[in-house]
Order: structure tokens, then C-alpha cells, then sequence
């Protein structure tokens, strides 16, 4: 019985290879590009709740600024600890902070949160003591290369992978005639992903409300 084919970063490497017909080096040389650049455009068209993720950690006390996960994409929520109890840090703007809570040096019970940069998050007050504190959020899925042969793409996403990897080729090989083909393809592999992606966001949306 002949087992199911896997999509693996060195047989989407080779797939593109064969389905561009190009054997130069310039252009093999390029296939891992246009492998990342398709990566980051369909994880920023679709939240899948595959990648959303908790982490717990411990704030640092009297540093208002807390870092963000390695592939951190985007916030969905904050708690802390405590005594003993779990409630809720808010999202606010970085200038309500500031105006809330102006001299970062003394400190509190931390209640809101903003994005500080890309890779920090600010909370305030500044934390009075080291809180434990959990965080949901979107990752970024970590990308394929030929130490990593699979991720969520290449196991539920292979189709708009493969053909947005194609599309990422064409500004390179500039006058391949098949872009329309790989257009339509894309978009029909990227509809029904985007489709599943909304139902299952609805449906978390709902047992929240739920409960």
C-alpha cells in the first residue's frame, strides 16, 4: 500500500525547480527566497488558530518593559498572578500609559499593557514585585529551511505554499507566461485556507461568549 506523500522544505525546493523547468543556478540558487517570501505573505493573510500559543513567564520587578517570545505576531491577551488569583493586564495605547502611570520608577500592581516595540511589550504601573504572568498570542510559524523540513505550512498548507513559492519566482524570471496559472491556483488554495480560518475564529468567538 503506497503511503501518502509529505511536503518537506528539499521536495518544495525541488517542486518548484520542476514546475519553473529551470536547472540554472541563478534560479535555484533563489527557490529558498521565494519559499520565505511566500511563508510571510500567507501568515499575514490568515490567523490560524493552529499557531495561537500560551506562554507563561515571570515580569522582572521595577522594569516596566517585559520581552515578547522569539516569534512573536500578535497579542490576544495578558494575565497575572496575584495572590494566588489570575487577573486580567488591559491593552491600552502607549500615550495612555505614559499619561496613567508618568514616573516608571514607582511601582504597583501592573493593570494595562501596550506594544513597547516589536519585541517588548510595556506594562504599568511598574511591577512591584516579579509577577508571574501569561500571555496568549499569535506565532509566527517557525520557518522552513534545511534544518527544519516541516512546519504548519507544509502540513496544512502545502497547496498555497507551492504556489505562492511560484509567484514569489515571477518578478525574478520576469517574462514566464504561466503567472495567471499561478495567480489562480494561489487564490484558490489561499480561499479555502482563509475560509477554515474564519470558522474556526468564529467558533472560538462563540465559546467565549458561552462561557
Amino acid at each position: 500500500m503506497a503511503t501518502a506523500a509529505v511536503m518537506t522544505y528539499d521536495s518544495l525546493v525541488a517542486d518548484v525547480a520542476t514546475y519553473l523547468e529551470r536547472t540554472d543556478v541563478a534560479t535555484l540558487e533563489k527557490i529558498p527566497t521565494f519559499v520565505m517570501l511566500a511563508e510571510q505573505i500567507i501568515a499575514s493573510q490568515i490567523k490560524f488558530l493552529g499557531n495561537l500559543t500560551v506562554q507563561a513567564s515571570q515580569m522582572t520587578s521595577d522594569d516596566p518593559v517585559i520581552n515578547k517570545p522569539a516569534r512573536w505576531r500578535k497579542t490576544v491577551s495578558m494575565n497575572i498572578t496575584v495572590d494566588g488569583k489570575r487577573q486580567p493586564v488591559l491593552l491600552r495605547r502607549y500615550e495612555y500609559l505614559r499619561e496613567y502611570w508618568p514616573d516608571p520608577t514607582a511601582t504597583d500592581v501592573p493593570k494595562f499593557y501596550t506594544d513597547y516595540d516589536f519585541t517588548h511589550w510595556m506594562v504599568a504601573p511598574t511591577p512591584d514585585v516579579a509577577y508571574n504572568f501569561e500571555v496568549l498570542y499569535y506565532e509566527r510559524v517557525q520557518p522552513l529551511d534545511s534544518s527544519n523540513q516541516t512546519n504548519w505550512f507544509t502540513q496544512y498548507a502545502p497547496q498555497a505554499l507551492l504556489y505562492g513559492s511560484l509567484l514569489q519566482a515571477m518578478p525574478f524570471l520576469k517574462n514566464d507566461g504561466r503567472v495567471q496559472l499561478w495567480q489562480a491556483m494561489y487564490k484558490q488554495a489561499m480561499d479555502v485556507l482563509t475560509a477554515e480560518d474564519k470558522l474556526r475564529v468564529a467558533d472560538r468567538q462563540a465559546i467565549a461568549v458561552d462561557s
